[in-house]
């Protein structure tokens, strides 16, 4: 007989973390990328707080939440950046069909999610995909060589290397790897990019709304939170959508060449 292969319970362990519902809703709603307390997840899941507070244990213990406590609240956010990734990459992969929306509030949220949002911690929808076309049609972005071959893409780094005569490895399989133009244009912008750890510099993340590539990684992440922080982009409601503030949309014009109609 065949050994079983030793990655099999843990595998099957982590698919049952995210096979219930209401932990499933409570995953795609950390994916805001801040901290919710077990009372709004319970309600954004419709149950109740008891119940609630039982899956957010499984999901902290199996690793893919991080919690912490301030008075009488509990907190909880999604563990790390890998535990986004896992999220996002079955949510686009379980992507619903196209339905009418069932009253006007729910159309307009659609229409704004579809419109701009974060995706964790990186700008996504017609926003996210506007952007990344900019950086690809400026030489600051491409599509890594090494994607799935673990090659390189020559003068670009997928993590923390700096491109061709750099002391990076180049593409690491990433499936996107910034220029060393995109490099500069980074630094000229005044976004400073953590170069730390084991995060990919730059990582395509699959846009369930869009069906095309977005930039993720420490880039993207970088970008989004320099929009948000400087106001170029601003949250709406209480979903992970985003809008383009009229001074958003002259420095992204000015620094990315993106017309005002792209981000509308």
């Amino acid at each position: 007989m065949t050994p079983k292969d030793p990655q099999a319970p843990a595998l099957a362990a982590l698919a049952g973390l995210i096979a219930d519902e209401s932990r499933a809703a409570c995953l795609l709603a950390l994916l805001d990328g801040r901290a919710w307390t077990a009372g709004e997840l319970a309600r954004r899941a419709g149950v109740a707080a008891s119940t609630l507070s039982a899956h957010l244990d499984r999901l902290v213990a199996g690793g893919l939440l991080a919690q912490e406590r301030q008075g009488r609240h509990r907190y909880v956010r999604l563990a790390d950046a890998r535990a986004a990734q896992l999220v996002e990459d079955l949510a686009a992969r379980a992507a619903p069909a196209a339905r009418r929306p069932r009253t006007l509030r729910e159309a307009g949220a659609g229409s704004a999610m579809a419109r701009g949002r974060t995706c964790y911690d990186h700008l996504a929808g017609r926003l996210g995909i506007a952007v990344t076309d900019a950086l690809t049609a400026r030489g600051l972005l491409r599509a890594d060589a090494g994607a799935g071959t673990g090659g390189t893409a020559p003068g670009s780094t997928g993590s923390g290397g700096t491109g061709s005569g750099g002391t990076g490895s180049g593409g690491t399989g990433t499936g996107f790897a910034l220029t060393d133009a995109g490099l500069g244009w980074f630094a000229s912008a005044g976004i400073a990019l953590d170069r730390r750890g084991r995060r990919p510099l730059a990582r395509a993340c699959l846009d369930w709304t869009e069906r095309r590539p977005h930039l993720a990684g420490a880039a993207g992440a970088a970008l989004c939170r320099h929009a948000l922080d400087t106001g170029w982009c601003e949250r709406i409601g209480s979903e992970r959508a985003v809008r383009v503030t009229p001074a958003g949309a002259a420095a992204l014009s000015g620094l990315l060449g993106i017309e005002h109609t792209a981000l509308a």
